[in-house]
């Protein structure tokens, strides 16, 4: 299992300096791009995530919430540890999207709205190497955990069964449920606020690692 710190719950102005309080404490960074287009928000595109490229040596988890992922991945600077995921919903289809994603050499992930059926998803299992269930409607930080996403966990877990195919969930996961998503089949946690919203962000990741992995 995997811990990754979403950075849209960081400091925008010190990137560099949040990315390095959290580096010994996480196994991700998780990076929200968003065009204001798929979703009603706008953060930051390839110049910002490549610029971070430099001050950190863990692997980019970038999350495309755009209009055009096969457009725009391949202006990431990424290697085979890092991922790019993207939505079926958006409006390349799926299949020009994973060609993109593919050539770059790294990971590829698809995701959906908490609305969408996972049924959307099915048929690119065997072109993934992971699927992230989003567990607040996508576009802002911050938000409450969606209870149903569980149960969409779970039945993703039933339907990957033996594939090489990770989940990972993201969205309103803090000390209170993480345990609870760890237990429906999450193999990576996303969390931001539950991070970066505490005093000591790397104190606050160990302890969402400690009560993810209790018991286990």
């Amino acid at each position: 299992m995997k811990l990754a710190a979403s950075l849209l719950s960081a400091d925008f102005a010190h990137l560099a300096r949040d990315v390095a309080r959290v580096e010994g404490a996480v196994h991700l960074l998780h990076l929200d791009v968003m065009d204001g287009h798929f979703v009603p928000n706008l953060t930051f595109g390839p110049p910002v995530a490549n610029s971070l490229r430099p001050h950190t040596r863990l692997p980019f988890a970038i999350h495309l919430m755009i209009e055009r992922p096969a457009q725009y991945a391949p202006r990431f600077a990424v290697g085979p540890e890092d991922s790019i995921t993207f939505h079926v919903e958006a409006a390349d289809p799926p299949e020009e999207a994973l060609g993109a994603v593919r050539a770059l050499g790294c990971r590829i992930g698809i995701s959906a709205r908490p609305g969408t059926p996972l049924e959307r998803l099915l048929p690119y299992l065997d072109a993934v190497d992971l699927v992230l269930v989003m567990s607040v409607e996508p576009g802002f930080g911050g938000q409450a955990f969606l209870p149903e996403a569980l149960e969409r966990i779970r039945a993703l877990r039933r339907a990957i069964g033996r594939r090489p195919v990770e989940i990972a969930v993201d969205g309103g996961i803090g000390p209170e449920n993480v345990r609870a998503v760890v237990e429906a089949g999450a193999d990576v946690i996303v969390a931001g606020s539950a991070i970066f919203g505490k005093p000591d962000p790397a104190a606050a990741a160990r302890d969402l690692w400690a009560r993810a992995t209790k018991g286990s």
